[in-house]
C-alpha cells in the first residue's frame, strides 16, 4: 500500500540562500572595516584595486552562482548519468589543479606556501585555490561511488580501498602546503565513510593511516611544531610565538558584550595578523561584540541544521550523502576556524566561509549551497512506500518504512 507522507520540518531552499546571503553580506562589511587604513584612501583607487570593490565582486558571483546552481541542479540531479559521471569529472579537474599549483609559472606562492594557481591577466591577476574546489569534488566523488557504482559499502576491495585511496591522494597533495585544510579534508572523508556504511575496522584502519600520515605532514615541518609547542605556553613569549593567540584574545575582549562599533576596532591597524581573513571572527567580536559573533554563529548553526534536514528529506541516496557532505564540511570548517580565533586549538591558517576575504572558497561554498537547495527542493513532499519497493527512483523518492534505506550509522 502506497501512502503519501509529508514530513515535517523540511529544509525550505529559499532559507538556505537567505542565511547565506546574510553571511556574505556580513563577511562584505567587516572584511572592509577589517581592511581600514589611515594611511591609504580608497578614493582614487580602481574601483576593482579596493578591498569593498573586490570582495563585493565575488560576492555577487558567488551569489549569482549559488542561485543559478539551485535551480539547474533540480533537473540535473534527476539523471543517472549526472550522478554517474559529472562527479569523476570534477574529481579529476580538481586533482589536475592541484598538481598545477606545483608546475612554475602557474603556482604562486603566498606566506611562502603553493596554495593558488595564477591567472594573470592585464587588469586583474586573479588566483584560485585548488584546494578549495578539491573539499567539494572529494565530497561529491565518495557520494557517487557509495550511491552509483558500488553498494557493496561494506566490502575491503570493492567499496572501502577506492574511497580511502581518493581521500589519501586528496590529503597528500593539500597537505603538503596546507595542513589545516588536509586535516579538515580527511576528517570529511572519514565521517562521509561512517555514514556511507563502511566496516568499523575499515574506518579504524583509514584512520590510523591518516593520523600516521598527518603526523608526518607535521614533523616534516618545523614551523608546524613551533606553532604546537607555542600553543602549550603561549603566555610566555607575547612577542613571539604566542603573539598571534594573545592579540587575538585581546581583540575579542575589547569588544566586550556590544562591541566598539563598526570601524571603531583598533587592533586590525597592524596589531592583529590575518585581520580579514583567518582572524575576522575576532574583529567581529572586536566591533559587533559578544552578541556579534553570536549572530555569525548561530547563522551557521541555521545554515548546518539546513543542510542536515536536506539530507534526511533527500530523494536519492547521491543526495543524501552529498547533502551530509557538504553540511559537515561546512561546519566543520566554521568551528575549525573559530576554535583557532578562540585560541582553543593551536594557530593555524583556515578561512571562515563565507566572510573571509577571498573568492576561491566564497565561491566554492556559494556553489554547495546550491545544490543543498536543489536537494531541499526534490525532497519536499515525497512519497513513502512500503517495504519491498525501491528506495531509488529518478522521478520520485522511495523510502521503506523501517527505514533501512537511510544512511546506515
Amino acid at each position: 500500500m502506497i501512502t503519501e507522507a509529508r514530513r515535517g520540518n523540511q529544509a525550505h531552499p529559499g532559507a538556505m540562500i537567505v542565511v547565506a546571503t546574510a553571511l556574505m553580506s556580513i563577511g562584505l562589511v567587516m572584511v572592509t572595516s577589517a581592511t581600514a587604513s589611515l594611511d591609504r584612501s580608497y578614493f582614487g583607487v580602481p574601483f576593482w584595486r579596493t578591498t569593498f570593490g573586490r570582495q563585493g565582486v565575488f560576492v555577487v558571483v558567488g551569489l549569482i552562482a549559488m542561485i543559478i546552481t539551485w535551480r539547474a541542479a533540480v533537473p540535473l540531479l534527476a539523471r543517472p548519468a549526472i550522478r554517474r559521471w559529472m562527479p569523476w569529472g570534477l574529481f579529476g579537474v580538481a586533482l589536475l589543479s592541484m598538481v598545477a599549483a606545483f608546475i612554475p609559472g602557474w603556482a604562486n606562492a603566498r606566506h611562502g606556501s603553493h596554495r593558488w594557481l595564477q591567472f594573470t591577466s592585464a587588469w586583474s591577476g586573479i588566483g584560485f585555490q585548488p584546494s578549495e574546489l578539491a573539499k567539494l569534488a572529494l565530497v561529491g566523488f565518495l557520494a557517487m561511488w557509495f550511491s552509483e557504482w558500488t553498494r557493496d559499502v561494506r566490502s575491503f576491495r570493492r567499496g572501502f580501498v577506492p574511497a580511502a585511496t581518493a581521500i589519501g591522494v586528496c590529503v597528500a597533495l593539500i597537505g603538503t602546503e596546507d595542513f589545516s585544510t588536509a586535516a579538515l579534508v580527511s576528517g570529511v572523508g572519514l565521517l562521509m565513510l561512517l555514514v556511507a556504511g563502511c566496516r568499523f575496522r575499515h574506518l579504524l584502519l583509514l584512520g590510523t593511516l591518516g593520523a600516521c600520515g598527518l603526523g608526518a605532514l607535521l614533523v616534516t615541518a618545523p614551523y608546524r611544531i613551533a606553532r604546537l609547542t607555542a600553543y602549550q605556553n603561549f603566555w610566555d613569549d607575547p612577542r613571539g610565538a604566542g603573539y598571534q593567540p594573545l592579540q587575538s584574545l585581546t581583540t575579542i575582549a575589547s569588544g566586550g558584550w556590544l562591541g566598539t562599533g563598526l570601524g571603531a576596532g583598533v587592533q586590525k591597524y597592524g596589531y592583529l595578523p590575518e585581520s580579514h581573513s583567518d582572524f575576522i571572527f575576532a574583529v567581529i567580536c572586536e566591533e559587533a561584540g559578544i552578541l556579534g559573533g553570536g549572530l555569525v554563529i548561530a547563522l551557521f548553526c541555521a545554515l548546518i541544521w539546513l543542510g542536515l534536514q536536506a539530507m534526511w528529506h533527500a530523494r536519492t541516496r547521491f543526495e543524501r550523502l552529498l547533502a551530509f557532505g557538504i553540511t559537515v564540511c561546512l561546519g566543520l570548517q566554521a568551528a575549525m576556524n573559530i576554535a583557532v580565533v578562540t585560541v582553543a586549538t593551536p594557530t593555524t591558517g583556515i578561512p571562515l566561509p563565507f566572510i573571509s576575504a577571498g573568492g576561491s572558497g566564497l565561491l566554492v561554498y556559494s556553489l554547495a549551497v546550491g545544490l543543498l537547495a536543489a536537494i531541499a527542493a526534490r525532497g519536499e513532499a515525497v512519497p513513502a512506500l512500503e517495504e519491498g519497493y525501491p528506495a531509488e527512483n529518478d522521478g520520485a523518492a522511495y523510502v521503506r518504512l523501517d527505514g533501512r534505506e537511510g544512511l546506515t550509522w
